[in-house]
């Protein structure tokens, strides 16, 4: 995979890899040249090759420990269970606010499941979903709504069934 060249006066590698030069510690003023094959990240699967976005199978997480300030956009699914202040825009994709999360946000998002608490206002283009300890302060605009028993909703809904997706 990786060939190691002395560094005497050899041709260049081709155009299509990459050349890294490094000087290693154990043997003073020697140095090595190690070849990568181009695309070469330092994963054992090339960059070109390895799956990218929401077709990894689930959606995009920021674990309980992240802490956003400023403006989310995207176009797969996200999963939140840290802190965010600013807008969150996923084009028409589901948003899920875990248990941990406390969001201060305008979102607009294809489908909203809340499991933790969210400030500010909701806009969905299918369902939002308020579990039993799921917290909304604010508006929900939406085609569809559900809020269990033990939920905490204050504001206002307006429900629009035309906004809902339509089967392609």
């Amino acid at each position: 995979m990786w060939s190691k060249q002395s560094t005497g006066a050899e041709t260049p590698a081709p155009s299509t890899q990459q050349t890294t030069s490094r000087t290693n510690l154990p043997a003073p003023g020697t140095t090595t040249t190690e070849t990568r094959p181009s695309g070469f990240d330092g994963f054992s699967t090339p960059a070109a090759s390895r799956p990218t976005g929401s077709s990894s199978g689930g959606p995009g997480k920021l674990g309980a420990s992240f802490q956003v300030k400023g403006q989310i956009a995207g176009n797969e699914d996200l999963q939140i269970d840290g802190t965010m202040e600013g807008p969150i825009s996923l084009n028409g994709h589901e948003l899920i606010v875990g248990p941990t999360a406390q969001l201060h946000s305008e979102i607009h998002a294809g489908e909203v499941i809340v499991y933790g608490k969210v400030v500010g206002n909701v806009h969905s283009k299918g369902r939002v979903d308020i579990k039993k300890d799921g917290s909304v302060t604010g508006d929900i605009d939406s085609a569809r709504i559900s809020i269990e028993d033990g939920a905490y909703f204050k504001g206002y809904i307006e429900i629009d069934p035309t906004k809902a997706r339509k089967p392609e």
